[in-house]
């Protein structure tokens, strides 16, 4: 595996970064963004969610598109609007004006998750595939690494009461540092070369050829010629392809197993995990500040686990990598769900005295009462509140009030995180580049992503409503009970493509 194809690879996945940056960001932004305008759930929801909204329309166009302009000329476009995104988001006035900028995001996200991995497919060997379309899931959680610890110092600068940072200007740092990234992933998309697959499928063969022998060498490059040439004879070039082909009895197999691959991937409520994952320790009674400091081991753990998934899908393969993986994170949710169900809510006179920033005798009528369910508690502490203050001080309160086993809490959500990096993270992307035929790969990954992108945006808009009225423990026994249902639907479908060309995949999965 030469340098230069895992330099491209690495380049060309940087809109995974940006991601993974973009998502981690925000579970820190709302703790000051939320309070500052006041949000209720839903708007709450529609903040973190709308780029995830913004990224179905991409996924369902920028696939096709790229198959008809090429997929470097729309990621050059992909890092621009992540730019524009990052500093108007920063300079947001109102409620409006901040989802509007995410939503511009979600579009250069969008297109980016589908078309790196289809990129990164067409300029890999059959050998080295796993590994390098891995590399975009990579990106995504050294993204999250990132955010993650940059939240973690914006916090800690602004609570040391030493700085410039004060709780309405903090968030708008966490979201302009995005920029820095951006404008060196539109730098960088500049040096990498048109893919060969999408070259030969416009006839541009000269320079298809001149691509792969400089990304793989004389030797490999003639043997990828001779697949890609073969593939090309048996689809004429320039043939159309509509949406309804994607549901002709060929390829039935492959699209249900795709489609399945897309909906648990989101649907098992990652994004919930990762979007508001400041939130979620916070549940946990461990504060504010170590709620920020959580997110850095949560993302560590993801880096480590993805990592892993680099080195064992080209030699496990991709079969064995997710059902390892779906059945941890079956158990990982269930364990979340129980550790929160045991958890007992009560305020002392002494720990009501100690909060700053609130009328605290609006909390007498509540002493010593203890609560079995967080639902209570907190409908309660908003009632004698009102919402804004309570947003403002939930980590104190909870901090106080909340006993529970935050250890085994805190081990199924890593464990959750590690399952998810080396199985439905990095493998369904990987599947996905390979399943489809080259003529269809387009088109069928940005479907897919659309499905994906939906659930993603359902689960990211819910999620907020879920923890107000169904309560922890409840939210993520759904998360757990789907993942079990996932796991014997995989085990039942679930082909294995390790070690094949595209081409040979082709020839065995799709019927004829």
């Amino acid at each position: 595996m030469s340098k230069k194809v895992v330099f491209i690879a690495f380049v060309v996945s940087l809109g995974g970064f940006l991601f993974g940056f973009d998502a981690g960001i925000i579970s820190g932004v709302m703790s000051y963004a939320g309070p500052e305008f006041n949000l209720n759930d839903a708007q709450t929801g529609w903040v973190v969610s709308s780029p995830s909204f913004a990224a179905m329309i991409a996924m369902l166009i920028s696939g096709r598109l790229s198959d008809v302009i090429g997929r470097k000329k729309i990621l050059i476009v992909v890092a621009f609007l992540y730019a524009v995104s990052a500093l108007a988001s920063a300079y947001a006035t109102s409620y409006e004006m901040l989802y509007i900028a995410r939503m511009i995001g979600g579009l250069a996200f969008g297109a980016a998750l589908i078309l790196a991995p289809t990129y990164i497919a067409e300029i890999s060997s059959a050998e080295n595939r796993g590994k390098l379309v891995s590399i975009q899931q990579l990106n995504i959680v050294l993204g999250f690494f990132a955010a993650f610890l940059s939240n973690y110092y914006f916090n800690k600068l602004n609570t040391s009461g030493d700085s410039f940072l004060t709780d309405e200007n903090v968030w708008r740092w966490m979201l302009g540092v995005e920029f820095i990234p951006a404008i060196l992933y539109f730098i960088f998309m500049f040096f990498v070369p048109r893919s060969p697959r999408w070259l030969y499928s416009k006839g541009n063969v000269a320079e298809a050829k001149i691509v792969l022998n400089s990304l793989h060498g004389e030797e490999l490059a003639l043997v990828e010629i001779e697949t890609i040439e073969k593939n090309v004879k048996e689809h004429k070039r320039g043939d159309k392809v509509s949406m309804l082909e994607l549901l002709k009895p060929s390829l039935r197999f492959i699209l249900i197993v795709g489609l399945v691959l897309g909906v648990l991937q989101q649907i098992t409520g990652i994004n919930a995990v990762y979007f508001y994952a400041t939130s979620i320790f916070k549940q946990t009674g461990i504060g504010t500040d170590a709620s920020f400091a959580s997110g850095i081991l949560l993302s560590t753990t993801t880096v480590i686990f993805t990592i892993i998934a680099i080195f064992l899908i080209d030699k496990m393969g991709r079969r064995p990598l997710l059902l390892v993986g779906m059945a941890g994170i079956a158990i990982s949710l269930l364990t979340i769900a129980y550790g929160f169900n045991q958890a007992t809510y009560k305020l002392t006179s002494e720990e009501i005295t100690q909060f700053k920033n609130m009328d605290n005798s609006k909390l007498d009528p509540f002493t010593n009462k203890q609560y079995d369910n967080d639902i209570d508690f907190k409908n309660d502490m908003k009632l004698a509140l009102g919402n804004q203050v309570y947003a403002k001080n939930e980590g104190a309160i909870l901090e106080a009030a909340t006993n529970i086993n935050a250890t085994l809490v805190l081990i199924g959500i890593l464990g959750f995180i590690a399952c998810f990096a080396f199985s439905l993270g990095p493998v369904m992307w990987v599947m996905l580049s390979e399943l489809f035929p080259n003529r269809y790969r387009g088109l069928a990954i940005g479907v897919i992503g659309f499905v994906n992108s939906f659930i993603s945006w359902g689960v990211q808009q819910v999620f907020p409503w879920e923890l107000s009225n169904l309560g922890n423990s409840m939210s993520f026994l759904i998360f757990g009970v789907i993942a079990l249902f996932g796991f014997f639907i995989l085990l039942r479908i679930l082909p294995e493509t390790k070690g094949k060309s595209l081409e040979q995949i082709e020839f065995d999965l799709v019927k004829n």
